[in-house]
């Protein structure tokens, strides 16, 4: 049994949810995989405000006592599609309180399946991530794309801002219009790409959960983009049921 922590938005979860059905070599109902999505997101408190300081609540408990429910349902490996909450002060909390509440299914990590992923397909790639103001802080990313030698690309200054909006303008932004994305969202993240390309990115890692909804291409302006959530799901494929693994 898939478990499926949701709520970090809310889309997330359905988008990683249809992703793992996507990626499931299937003809019928019956040959799809059980899965369980938990999409609670009045439990977990805000992973960018606690990482910029503006809140004192870390998102880490709540989020391991979803995990909890989840083995209790049956869930024998799971995933937390957020890559803001993958950032170590917010996850370290996420594995203590899992030792402390005795859970012991198995948990994907984004950024390191995320990484082996590019390691394995694009090992000589300049890596460029788009990311909001809180992942570029604690760089989850960056840090693990460095230490396997990876030259690495990140935004600045104008460019950081207009990815911030595209995620969370109250107007246009994707969490306040996932369904469709807004046009000026896409074309904020578009121009962020464009910056990166000109900074020498081959491959964009697209860092928060909610750009492949704006982003569902491959690839854009001759770079490779790569999905987190796809790579997690199919992670969770090949943990669980491998023969049921589409080619990719």
């Amino acid at each position: 049994m898939i478990g499926i922590v949701g709520g970090l938005g809310p889309y997330t979860g359905l988008d990683i949810a249809k992703k793992i059905i996507d990626e499931t070599a299937a003809s019928s109902d019956q040959e799809h995989l059980p899965l369980l999505l938990f999409s609670c997101p009045n439990l977990v408190a805000d992973r960018k405000a606690y990482l910029l300081n503006n809140s004192n609540e870390n998102p880490g408990k709540a989020i391991a006592g979803i995990l909890k429910q989840l083995e209790t349902a049956g869930a024998t490996c799971a995933v937390i599609p957020s890559n803001t909450a993958h950032a170590e002060p917010i996850f370290s909390v996420v594995k203590d309180e899992m030792v402390r509440m005795g859970i012991t299914l198995k948990l994907l990590h984004i950024v390191q399946e995320t990484v082996g992923f590019v390691e394995e397909n694009y090992p000589d790639s300049t890596v460029g991530i788009l990311s909001t103001a809180g992942e570029q802080i604690c760089g989850p990313y960056r840090d693990v794309f460095i230490s396997k030698g990876f030259i690495v690309v990140e935004l600045e200054g104008g460019q950081e801002e207009k990815v911030n909006n595209a995620i969370y303008d109250k107007d246009y932004g994707i969490k306040a219009q996932p369904a469709p994305v807004a046009n000026k969202a896409r074309e904020d993240l578009l121009m962020a790409m464009d910056d990166l390309k000109k900074q020498g990115a081959q491959v964009i890692i697209l860092a928060c959960s909610e750009m492949p909804l704006a982003i569902p291409e491959r690839d854009y302006n001759g770079m490779v983009i790569v999905d987190p959530n796809r790579i997690l799901a199919r992670a969770l494929i090949q943990t669980v049921a491998p023969h049921k693994l589409k080619a990719p």
